[in-house]
């Protein structure tokens, strides 16, 4: 406790020399009934400090630059054309080898709220009317095109594309708050994540913030329709990927920083544990061919991010500072620096490509390894990045 004393003590001189009024409320700790809570955190003896040195990602060619905005997840069909890829406006929209054409849509309503708009962050007040389209996943048996959106849950749209139809929206009569991420199997059985039944998407800083406690893993079964809970009580679960023989599967702890792994089949079946530690804070991740995980970082861990999941009465403290938002967001390591990360089926660390300065690659939300390269997504930027793997 004597460390987050400092760290008050600190940041107290910090707003003194902003000549800020540190005792002004802020708008997120003002919100009613916002709390914030305590994440046990992985100690930071168990956080990886390897590093790319020679900032590799930079020679990653960056494409589609300003023709598309926010496309998180990144999707090829069965028949290798592509990529596909869903948009800050509610489109998921396919690259034809010459234009960006119009795919699918998982809202029926597109108004004039939903047109493209030049600013990234104008589209978040409209996303629960526009939907927003996050993870994305082919079922290589039918063509047809799976969906987590984060307002309207998860869906499915076939081969030509069109309005996609609802699959599940609620669990336990609980309603799906922030569909996340989604993987499907064999058989049809959709497993996805749900961030928060608390905070929507275009509310997510104050899932950040909060580190309340109400994700979960679910499963959606197409022969009963049922939605079943398999794992609950979780910070900020993000992205979600099946194992290459579908025993198992894994899940970003986005709040933790950890990939956590879920056992389908075999004597551990319905029991989980932890994967691998990761060196920050995590969106989603995709599988390779050779069964070994890509995962996209979308900020490395600081010591101020640290103690501040430790102790959230601190952190409740430090929010009502007005500490300018791109301030606190560095401080929290919000640099637009781009960290991707592969893990070996077993959690084994393999390999971490960067770039540290955030010349040419920033703010990876998604990779996806096909015909050796690696295409990388961004809810944020309005390209796709592209790295040759050697």
């Amino acid at each position: 406790m004597r460390t987050a004393v400092v760290f008050a003590g600190v940041f107290f001189l910090l707003a003194v020399y902003y000549r800020l009024d540190p005792f002004k409320q802020s708008a997120i700790s003002d919100i009613k009934d916002f709390k914030a809570y305590r994440v046990d955190a992985p100690a930071w003896s168990e956080i990886p400090v390897e590093k790319d040195t020679q900032n590799l990602l930079q020679k990653s060619e960056i494409k589609f630059l300003n023709q598309i905005q926010g496309p998180e997840s990144i999707a090829f069909d069965p028949k290798g054309r592509g990529p596909y890829t869903g948009i800050a406006d509610g489109r998921i929209v396919l690259w034809d080898g010459e234009k960006w054409i119009d795919f699918a849509y998982t809202s029926a309503n597109r108004s004039g709220l939903c047109d493209p708009k030049p600013s990234p962050m104008s589209y978040l007040k409209n996303e629960h009317i526009c939907g927003r389209p996050l993870g994305l996943r082919f079922d290589k048996r039918t063509g047809d095109l799976y969906i987590a959106d984060a307002y309207f849950g998860a869906m499915k749209v076939g081969p030509e594309g069109g309005v996609a139809e609802s699959l599940t929206t609620e669990a336990e009569g609980v309603p799906l708050g922030f569909t996340n991420d989604l993987d499907v199997d064999d058989e049809g059985n959709v497993y996805f994540t749900d961030s928060s039944t608390k905070y929507q998407r275009r509310n997510f800083m104050l899932l950040v913030y909060s580190a309340e406690d109400s994700g979960r893993v679910l499963k959606y079964d197409p022969s009963t329709k049922q939605t079943t809970v398999l794992i609950r009580n979780l910070q900020f679960p993000n992205g979600l990927s099946l194992s290459k023989d579908g025993s198992s599967f894994v899940f970003c702890e986005g709040r933790l920083g950890r990939l956590q792994k879920y056992w389908l089949k075999g004597e551990k079946a319905g029991t989980s544990e932890v994967m691998a530690v990761l060196p920050g804070y995590p969106d989603n991740v995709r599988a390779n061919e050779r069964g070994e995980f890509w995962v996209a970082i979308h900020s490395r861990r600081t010591i101020y991010s640290y103690i501040n999941s430790k102790y959230p009465q601190l952190r409740l403290f430090l929010l009502k500072l007005p500490i300018p938002v791109k301030l606190r967001s560095l401080l929290h390591g919000g640099q637009l620096r781009a960290i991707v990360v592969k893990y070996s089926p077993e959690g084994k660390l393999l390999q971490i490509l960067e770039d540290g300065e955030g010349k040419v690659v920033r703010a990876v939300s998604e990779v996806e390894e096909k015909d050796g390269k690696l295409w990388m997504g961004s809810v944020l930027m309005p390209f796709i990045a592209v790295y040759q793997l050697e």
